[in-house]
């Protein structure tokens, strides 16, 4: 199998391994050099490390914030962030970015969440009747922020992709939630209640999904981040570090793709937008307007940027700019130089 197969086929496997589809647009097969570049899960273990992003288990008690206090401490490194705030009471899933990827960690916060809740009813309620009530939130619902929390108290609509109860025993209801980010469980579990006529309040919440990154998904806690550490600085066995930090394209992995040659990749790490003849293939979903990852045909990611038009025009196209570059993320020079200097394109 050649770099540019494996290359696809790892951006394949994280795109599905988070849970999305993918299908390619192909408008030239080539294959890239060996000589620029490597496949992410190939990278030297210090350059996976800043170019990782952990799927941590935060545990009941510490904040998010000091979760990632500890995970750059341990680390030693200079940056890290998260990737969507849990209470210091909730545990589950939290996205973490280890310096490198801080640059893009923030693309999964805005992203759908899944929660598993234990609601607490004040009452005994009839379970056909929870179940009836509970389908009313399906859909878009309208929320004020509770008064402990950090925006402002404005009303405002979400939207509840999925809601069901799995379990029931007359006081304690456990409901699984897939929802657009920013929506508040505690006030979902009071307005159920509030509905019902008997009262209810969250009794217990843990994330299982955040945009790509979800419980099945190489899910690590601090003592596996522990263990791991100790492994690799005690004995040189980076093989469990390897396996618990997922590189930095798992952040972009429900995010629209556009692959790039290797001619095309050293221009767009210098800034400059894409053209068409720098596109090897890119994925159908691609929409103008619309964010979407530039990556190169080893599967690793270069910049974000806006498409400028759907990909079904851009593969009609011979020539012509579409894709505006946000966000670089690959260092210069990782690539030859094949561009002039002072154009604005690749």
């Amino acid at each position: 199998m050649d770099l540019a197969s494996k290359g696809i086929g790892f951006i394949e496997k994280i795109t599905r391994d988070a849970g999305y589809d993918i299908e390619w647009i192909v408008l030239r097969e080539e294959d890239t050099s060996p000589d620029y570049g490597t496949l992410p899960y190939q990278r030297p273990i210090r350059e996976h490390i800043v170019n990782g992003v952990l799927n941590l288990d935060k545990p009941p008690g510490p904040t998010s914030h000091e979760v990632v206090a500890w995970i750059k401490k341990m680390f030693g490194l200079s940056r890290a962030g998260h990737g969507g705030t849990l209470d210091p009471k909730v545990t589950g899933v939290l996205p973490v970015g280890l310096e490198n990827s801080t640059k893009v960690i923030g693309n999964v916060i805005h992203t759908v969440k899944e929660y598993i809740m234990i609601i607490q009813f004040h009452r005994e309620v009839d379970e056909g009747e929870l179940r009836r009530v509970i389908e009313y939130f399906k859909g878009t619902i309208y929320q004020r922020p509770p008064l402990r929390s950090s925006v402002k108290r404005t009303i405002r609509k979400r939207t509840i992709h999925e809601i069901e109860l799995l379990e029931y025993n007359g006081r304690y209801g456990l409901v699984r939630v897939l929802c657009q980010a920013g929506t508040y469980m505690r006030k979902l579990a009071h307005d159920i209640g509030l509905l019902l006529g008997v009262g209810a309040h969250m009794r217990e919440l843990r994330r299982t999904r955040t945009g790509p990154y979800h419980e099945g998904w190489m899910l690590t806690r601090m003592q596996e981040v522990s263990e791991a550490l100790h492994l690799w600085r005690s004995s040189g066995d980076e093989r469990l570090l390897r396996r618990i930090i997922l590189p930095v394209e798992t952040a972009i992995a429900h995010i629209p793709k556009i692959v790039i040659r290797d001619t095309a990749v050293d221009a767009i790490a210098h800034g400059a937008n894409l053209a068409v003849p720098g596109i090897a293939r890119l994925t159908k979903n691609v929409k103008k307007g619309e964010k979407i990852a530039i990556l190169t045909l080893k599967g690793e990611l270069v910049a974000l940027g806006e498409a400028l038009r759907d990909a079904e025009e851009i593969a009609s196209m011979n020539k012509g700019i579409v894709v505006k570059t946000r966000r670089v993320y690959m260092k210069r020079g990782v690539y030859p130089s094949t561009w002039r200097k002072g154009s604005s394109r690749a």
